[in-house]
């Protein structure tokens, strides 16, 4: 599903923060992206996000080299993409059930075609309570499970996380990473960015180390 070969970014005139990369990521898997501070996560996960394009090398996502292909088609390609800021994003003047329909009232769809999907998926993340809650009245657990129910409310086929167990406490951290997990078994890839060591001793998925602008796959 994800192939880089090779790439490079920097930013400006400035040196690489990422240098040489060269991984694969098969479909369905699930890895732990982690590093020392200012390794380049954030830049990686805008890499995988499409939102910026490579200084040099090739990144091939869906079976497309997406360093060649014009704007219009990596909007497409993005769709199929999710991800969960650890500043969460919420609209505050948007209820729960409007902030995680946000992504299917942007693509067109009538709320009668999706309402049933967005109620079954808030109660899945533990929100039936609290679909007519706006943001300011959440606690930050309930903020984050919003934040991923929106990233996953059109299904994407690749979930990117950037430290989405920060502003919580360990045992909901842990519950977070779970309910990835189950959505990793239904079939979307995951790549969740965390310095959090306690994670990554708790959960055996492989990790994705960045470290001097470049990456090691270990397990």
């Amino acid at each position: 599903m994800i192939n880089f070969e090779g790439v490079g970014l920097r930013y400006g005139q400035g040196p690489e923060v990422l240098k040489d990369l060269n991984f694969s990521i098969a479909p369905g898997s699930f890895h732990f992206l982690t590093g020392p501070s200012g390794a380049g996560k954030t830049s990686l996960l805008r890499l995988l996000l499409l939102s910026i394009r490579p200084t040099r090398g090739r990144i091939n996502m869906f079976g497309e080299d997406i360093t060649t292909l014009g704007h219009d088609r990596l909007l497409e390609l993005r769709r199929h993409i999710g991800i969960v800021f650890q500043e969460f994003r919420l609209l505050d003047h948007l209820t729960t059930f409007e902030n995680v329909a946000l992504p299917l009232r942007v693509l067109g769809q009538e709320e009668s075609t999706y309402r049933e999907n967005v109620e079954e998926l808030l109660e899945w993340v533990g929100l039936g309570d609290r679909m007519e809650a706006i943001p300011t009245v959440l606690s930050g657990g309930e903020k984050q499970r919003a934040a991923i129910a929106r990233a996953v409310i059109a299904r994407p086929d690749i979930l990117l996380a950037d430290e989405p167990t920060g502003n919580v406490d360990p045992d909901l951290a842990e519950r977070l990473v779970h309910l990835f997990a189950e959505l990793n078994r239904m079939g979307t890839t995951i790549i969740i960015a965390t310095h959090e060591l306690h994670m990554l001793e708790k959960f055996s998925y492989p990790r994705m180390l960045l470290s001097d602008g470049g990456v090691i796959i270990d397990g």
